[in-house]
């Protein structure tokens, strides 16, 4: 059996967990989130405490089960901490604007680059060089980074563009006569 499938989820204090024939629903005052249940995986909500068991003995179906049980425990710690991603905009002039839900990225084109947050995803610049997203969500929110940093990723010579905060871009040499 999956080692990540055998542990169960603790349901902490205000959060729902409803289990119905092919969804799952977990609310809280973060938010709500479903998912599509499998046929593979068992599910068994025993007094706030979720435990996941392959329905059947194949290889997909203990995968599977591993699988579920790290989407839930997402949904779980999304309603209740919710999730988060920085950027960080290196170049000069670079820097970004949020307003709303929209993004007003200012990345070295001739025209500025507006991009509209998603229903549950919020973003902030701290200051004008840094992007903060957040969202209950773990998937769209890091989505949603992603696109952000296709609009002008790092490039490999100076380490000019949008960068994860955590990212390390290796800085090639260039060429020498």
């Amino acid at each position: 059996m999956s080692r990540v499938g055998k542990l169960p989820i603790l349901v902490p204090a205000g959060v729902d967990v409803s289990l119905q024939n092919d969804q799952i629903n977990v609310k809280a005052a973060g938010g709500s989130l479903n998912l599509a249940q499998n046929a593979l995986v068992k599910i068994v909500n025993e007094a706030g405490k979720l435990s996941f068991s392959p329905a059947n003995d194949s290889r997909e179906s203990d995968a599977m089960s591993g699988t579920m049980r790290q989407l839930v425990n997402n949904m779980v710690v999304g309603v209740t901490k919710g999730f988060e991603k920085k950027l960080m905009l290196i170049g000069v002039g670079y820097k970004a604007q949020a307003t709303g839900n929209k993004l007003n990225l200012a990345v070295g084109y001739s025209h500025p680059v507006n991009i509209d947050m998603p229903v549950g995803i919020t973003v902030a610049t701290p200051t004008p060089t840094e992007i903060l997203i957040k969202g209950a969500d773990r998937q769209r929110v890091g989505q949603i980074a992603a696109e952000i940093r296709d609009v002008r990723p790092p490039e490999p010579y100076k380490g000019k563009g949008i960068r994860y905060s955590d990212e390390k871009i290796t800085i090639k040499e260039t060429k020498k006569k």
